[in-house]
């Protein structure tokens, strides 16, 4: 599989420079799908971005989300009528959009898709995320039809958790790549 067909979904906010995302993107030359607004995510434009970008792949891309790119990726899958444009999707530390303290800047994005994705899934989640509660990123996996990984305690599994390049999150690309 090409580098090019690996595309990197960040979320809310976009992945800065010591995020694991960029660090894949710059050591192994991944395409971050770009949003017009990172402040301001609206559902039906990052949908309809992610849908442009994975037409003009050559072949099926292996999708890598963070956060609120997780509920990207199941929004586009809710909607689409090219599934096949995806060969599987690495799903990092899901944001919850409907926690309290989320409902209003990220109010476009619920409520969250919960039904079964098209394309194999791996969801891996630490138990003291602050943005998603384990037992609700148990519930996504479940219904998105994703294999669930307990990440332990490692918060939100961003630039914060000292993951630095997450070799062990490569590893876990890798294995989807090769499906």
């Amino acid at each position: 599989m090409k580098p090019s067909n690996v595309l990197l979904l960040p979320g809310w906010q976009n992945s800065g420079p010591q995020h694991w995302q960029s660090l894949w993107e710059q050591r192994h030359g991944y395409v971050r799908v770009e949003q017009h607004d990172w402040m301001r995510p609206l559902r039906g434009d990052w949908v309809t971005r992610l849908e442009e970008v994975l037409l003009t792949r050559d072949e099926p891309a292996v999708l890598v989300a963070h956060s609120l790119g997780c509920m990207l990726t199941a929004a586009w899958a809710s909607v689409t009528r090219n599934p096949q444009r995806v060969k599987a999707a690495l799903l990092i530390a899901p944001g919850d959009p409907e926690r309290e303290e989320l409902r209003e800047p990220l109010r476009t994005w619920w409520p969250v898709p919960l039904q079964r994705l098209p394309f194999p899934s791996v969801l891996v989640a630490a138990r003291n995320d602050p943005y998603c509660a384990q037992e609700r990123s148990r519930l996504f996996a479940h219904a998105w039809g994703s294999r669930f990984m307990d990440y332990r305690d490692a918060g939100h599994i961003n630039a914060d958790s000292g993951l630095a390049s997450w070799p062990e999150g490569h590893v876990l690309l890798q294995d989807l790549m090769t499906l």
